[in-house]
């Protein structure tokens, strides 16, 4: 029980940024606190931007705040130190949980340095040295220290098996081979081990030429998006080209053609790219077969590769790629003569009614339809009310999801979530169900030190830095303070003032590019608007902070 309260201390008086203990600790506004040479080197790194953020709430500082020494925190961390607590980390030679302790220390155990597999024990540095001195044991097999030298032992005779089976498939002790292994083929484990080691090597040559083919066909896959991309911005260009030259009625159609061009780019793209990842994941994964045959031939332990060797050893079958083929460069080509062809024939319509058109040079104004105006008050953002809840397979494993997924609590210790592709591992975010298309708008009601509202593309990444919202170009983010708010973007910090407010509403016109932040009170106060253009549906997104919480409320 005691040592469990050092450890506590220990995490409770330690820098997150170098992960040791406190040295000149320091504590900046937002009641974190770092060592002083680690946040001076982490705001060195934001000098450019002149906005200066804690590594852990990312609460936003300008100018750059001046650092003092927190004599308290201290002198707390110099008295831990003098009660032991940093003793631990010299006591390196020590077996800990994760090692292999050796077999002949008694009381506190040392690292295991080398394990016989003659004696079938594992030794410290000190106990090895009689196998380096006594002539009989310098013959024995040392191998690097391993937990499993008591599969070497045959569990009926408790003898070494040094022979393999191969009618069987397993090693064997030299007792089994009179009794339940009698007439088998059997021979010298080393011999079985030398010949499956030929075959491993035979694997890995198939294994590099697979990589090598299939490193080809990405390269493939790479020319045929270039290729459909140039043809469709040049179709693009060709028709706009052509649309100019037609009156402003047209304009409309322009777009539309622009519009469906671009669809028809990304289908394409989109088929091409999803086999070049295939193609490109079995790579990966070729290479990862490949680095575990490569380690399991250098395994001393004969029994241990005989035992590995054949799950390692087997290969998946490979992506299909015979349908990859480089076509000729016209894929939008049938679309700039359809353009072309309409505007001869409404040339020569033109031509033909003109006579019958009034010889008066009056102009006739054709209304072009405007955007929707943005909402003003709530009971207009309302009509734009959307159902969202968040998606768990999304959620980091310290975030639990209550009032049917609609809540976001940050939680003290990791829950228990199923491993998922889509989760978030690096940051305590989580992303909506349902994509927003259209014009929507939803509230989000906050509690705690801090919280982001943020919306994002679904390809966001899912781990690392250029995880967090707002660290990318896929991804935008509100971040809220009690008494500040930040808009992220790129990872460029932009400050905003407004009314501090619990609740926050945000309104999307994903057609128009527009993506607003307001504070929610009496009234509506717009606090941060974004103007550009949307390639992707977009969903919600929550960033929790500690001690903190998250909802999207219900809206009537």
């Amino acid at each position: 029980m005691a040592q469990e309260g050092v450890q506590l201390d220990r995490e409770t008086f330690s820098c997150s940024i170098c992960l040791d203990l406190l040295k000149d600790p320091v504590t900046i506004s937002c009641g974190h606190s770092y060592c002083m040479s680690c946040i001076k080197t982490h705001w060195d790194g934001e000098d450019q931007r002149k906005i200066y953020s804690c590594p852990q709430c990312r609460e936003a500082f300008t100018p750059r705040p001046v650092l003092k020494k927190n004599t308290m925190l201290a002198a707390l961390v110099e008295q831990l130190k003098k009660t032991g607590l940093q003793a631990a980390p010299a006591d390196h030679c020590y077996a800990g949980p994760e090692d292999v302790a050796c077999d002949v220390c008694t009381g506190r155990k040392l690292k295991a340095f080398k394990s016989c597999l003659q004696c079938l024990v594992s030794y410290c540095e000190n106990h090895l040295q009689s196998h380096f001195e006594s002539t009989k044991l310098k013959k024995h097999k040392l191998v690097e220290p391993s937990e499993k030298l008591q599969e070497n032992i045959c569990s009926h005779h408790d003898e070494v098996m040094k022979i393999f089976c191969r009618t069987d498939k397993k090693c064997i002790c030299y007792l089994c081979t009179m009794e339940d292994h009698k007439g088998h083929d059997t021979v010298p484990a080393a011999a079985e081990r030398t010949e499956r080691q030929r075959e491993l090597e035979v694997s890995r040559l198939n294994i590099q030429q697979r990589i090598q083919d299939r490193e080809k066909d990405v390269k493939l896959l790479q020319q045929e998006v270039e290729a459909v991309s140039r043809s469709a911005d040049k179709a693009v260009e060709d028709s706009e080209k052509i649309f100019t030259q037609l009156i402003r009625l047209l304009q409309e159609r322009s777009s539309d053609v622009k519009q469906q061009i671009r669809s028809q780019q990304q289908t394409d793209v989109s088929g091409v790219k999803e086999l070049q990842e295939k193609l490109q994941q079995e790579i990966t994964e070729l290479k990862r077969k490949d680095a575990k045959l490569k380690q399991l031939s250098h395994t001393e332990d004969h029994n241990q590769f005989l035992h590995n060797y054949p799950s390692v050893s087997q290969l998946s079958e490979p992506t299909d790629s015979s349908s990859i083929n480089i076509r000729p460069l016209r894929y939008f080509e049938d679309v700039t003569a359809a353009v072309s062809e309409l505007r001869d024939k409404l040339q020569d319509i033109l031509r033909d009614k003109w006579t019958k058109i009034s010889l008066t040079e009056t102009e006739v104004d054709v209304p072009m339809l405007e955007p929707e105006p943005e909402p003003k008050t709530r009971a207009e953002f309302l009509k734009y009310s959307c159902k969202i809840t968040l998606d768990p397979n999304t959620a980091h494993t310290f975030l639990s999801l209550s009032e049917g997924n609609r809540r976001a609590e940050r939680m003290s210790q990791e829950l228990f979530y199923s491993s998922h592709p889509e989760r978030f591992t690096s940051w305590c975010q989580v992303l909506s169900r349902e994509s927003l298309t259209g014009r929507c708008y939803w509230e989000v009601e906050w509690r705690g030190e801090g919280a982001e509202v943020a919306v994002s593309y679904k390809n966001i990444s899912r781990a690392g830095r250029e995880s967090g919202f707002g660290f990318n170009n896929t991804s935008w983010s509100l971040v809220c303070h009690t008494d500040s708010y930040t808009f992220l973007f790129n990872d460029i910090r932009t400050p905003v003032s407004g009314p501090g407010s619990s609740r926050l509403g945000v309104y999307l016109d994903h057609r128009a590019g527009i993506l607003s932040f307001y504070s929610v009170s009496e009234t509506m106060t717009l606090l941060h608007r974004v103007q550009t253009t949307f390639t992707q549906p977009l969903y919600a997104g929550l960033w929790v902070g500690n001690e903190s919480t998250a909802e999207l409320c219900k809206l009537k």
